[in-house]
């Protein structure tokens, strides 16, 4: 779920959704003891993590990077190495350890996003270097990419012949598969939230840390419950906020994410509408047609922009998605759709596309600040997306069966979202051709005998809907503690001043809340922390 490029649902089950549950690219790897380390990995435990200043001109001058090298396949540690990229803000009062923060996703790079929106995690400080990094196959850490592939699948299930002839589409994405492997290397059947568990617990090692101290959105969720699964006894203090499903196969994820946007982008023209400058008018009944029409019209007729790419309708949603997390980004990307419309200006809505504005109204690149253009593949956002959530759901199904299901499937996605509906399918479909994935999550993150962990679950959150929040704690067992924030949005940390504060008591000091108690919609809009995949 960086979820960026949003992803991030109460679903409406069909029998045509639970047939095409598609997944994974590499088996999971068994729940590892952690102490002491299997053979093999001793060397890797025996790291101590040296700091330097981040490079990069727009680096913040206190941020500090490092890396840490981990094994490709932790079932061969000795067949090759890979290099996890780090940054930290020091401790600045009396430091108890390292709080490991992720953004989400999946497919986020944690550097650009710690530099970027930095001053929300400084109480932190107060007892921790507060660190990031980029998982796997993302960002500076071994970036994967499709090359062509991405354009391959997505002009596949943009084109409506494609999807009235299902041989002809999974032709194409299969190829689109085999090209993300051409152009991703040997860490792509190594990805996924079963091995980038494995690299925390080495961080934590090399990080100086006894226990985890952790805190994850959306997407990081997920890899926060699977750590606790892998390693109980070295749980410390874990915070999981915008908290992800463990179970549900990516179709019933994606019609689920596709009417949560939906409800966001109505809650959107309900208030775009109130307003002079909205471009589709004040009719708020016409303004969704309106929508509708304009990606229609852009698929059909994809417009060009300035790096020489075009944009088309599928293009916009995905960008609209991402705008849709906050209500602080409404007005720009009201300003953003006003330009497409009455300019044909694809600037803006690209600045969403690539991983959105921040509340001031500055942009900034999915990649973003302190790396180098060209050290990040420019489809890594997408690519490293479609490549965990593949290797963290074990369905597969065959071409006969998405053949006798693709219409019904496709219906069940139009029915949830007339807007978002085909864009989701898109990413369901991108799974097919590549291998099965785990079915540790599924069948092994439950009953997790740890310290206690605090799960937070917003009521209107697009992205990961609140039942989420409520299934995965009582799957994880009695040390999962749920904090229920009655805001709007997705994730609460950032948005919710009652959600911070308990947050960062418990991270601080230990302090749980009671089970069950809730924060109130305070009205303290922030910029959600992004969701690219759930």
């Amino acid at each position: 779920m960086l979820a960026k490029l949003s992803t991030r649902p109460a679903v409406r089950r069909s029998a045509g959704t639970g047939a095409l549950a598609l997944a994974l690219l590499g088996a999971g790897l068994p729940a590892a003891s952690a102490d002491p380390p299997q053979p093999g990995l001793t060397r890797f435990y025996q790291q101590k993590v040296t700091w330097t200043a981040c490079k990069g001109s727009d680096a913040p001058k206190d941020l500090q990077c490092a890396k840490v090298t981990v094994p490709l396949d932790y079932a061969r540690p000795r067949a090759g190495t890979l290099d996890v990229a780090l940054a930290r803000y020091q401790a600045t009062g009396k430091k108890q350890g390292s709080v490991l923060l992720n953004f989400g996703g999946p497919g986020g790079a944690g550097i650009p996003e710690l530099a970027a929106d930095g001053r929300e995690f400084m109480d932190l400080t107060n007892g921790y270097d507060v660190v990031t990094f980029d998982p796997r196959g993302v960002g500076r850490s071994s970036p994967v990419s499709c090359g062509e592939g991405s354009d391959e699948a997505s002009q596949a299930t943009d084109d409506e012949a494609d999807l009235s002839h299902p041989r002809t589409l999974l032709a194409r994405l299969r190829k689109a598969a085999d090209e993300c492997a051409r152009h991703s290397g040997p860490v792509l059947p190594h990805i996924g939230t079963v091995n980038a568990s494995r690299d925390l617990d080495v961080i934590r090692q090399a990080l100086g840390d006894k226990k985890l101290n952790y805190l994850g959105f959306s997407y990081g969720t997920r890899l926060g419950a699977v750590y606790a699964a892998q390693f109980p006894h070295k749980v410390g203090r874990l915070a999981l906020d915008g908290v992800d499903t463990l179970t549900e196969p990516l179709s019933e994820q994606g019609v689920a994410g596709a009417e949560g946007q939906q409800t966001a982008l109505d809650d959107f023209l309900d208030w775009c509408t109130t307003d002079v400058a909205c471009p589709f008018g004040q009719d708020r009944r016409a303004a969704e047609d309106q929508v509708i029409r304009l990606v229609r019209s852009l698929d059909a007729n994809p417009v060009p922009t300035d790096s020489g790419g075009s944009f088309s309708g599928q293009d916009l949603v995905g960008a609209v998605g991402q705008a849709l997390y906050s209500k602080q980004l409404w007005p720009p990307l009201e300003r953003a759709l006003a330009s497409l419309v009455q300019d044909g200006d694809t600037r803006g809505v690209l600045n969403f596309a690539a991983g959105g504005a921040d509340p001031s109204g500055a942009t900034r690149s999915g990649n973003g600040a302190l790396v180098d253009p060209q050290d990040v593949p420019p489809d890594n956002l997408p690519a490293a997306l479609m490549a965990i959530n593949c290797a963290d759901d074990p369905d597969r199904p065959d071409a006969a069966q998405i053949t006798k299901d693709l219409k019904n499937l496709q219906a069940t996605y139009e029915q949830a979202s007339p807007v978002f509906g085909r864009y989701r399918l898109t990413q369901l479909l991108m799974c097919y051709g590549r291998p099965k994935g785990t079915d540790f999550i599924r069948d092994e993150v439950k009953d997790v005998h740890s310290a206690n962990m605090l799960l937070v679950g917003t009521r209107g959150d697009p992205a990961t809907p609140y039942r989420w929040t409520v299934e995965t704690a009582a799957r994880l067992g009695p040390s999962a503690v749920v904090l229920d924030n009655r805001g709007d949005g997705h994730t609460g940390y950032t948005s919710s001043k009652c959600v911070h504060r308990k947050v960062d008591d418990f991270l601080l000091y230990g302090s749980l809340p009671p089970s069950g108690s809730s924060c109130p919609a305070d009205g303290t809009e922030g910029g959600g922390i992004t969701n690219s995949a759930d």
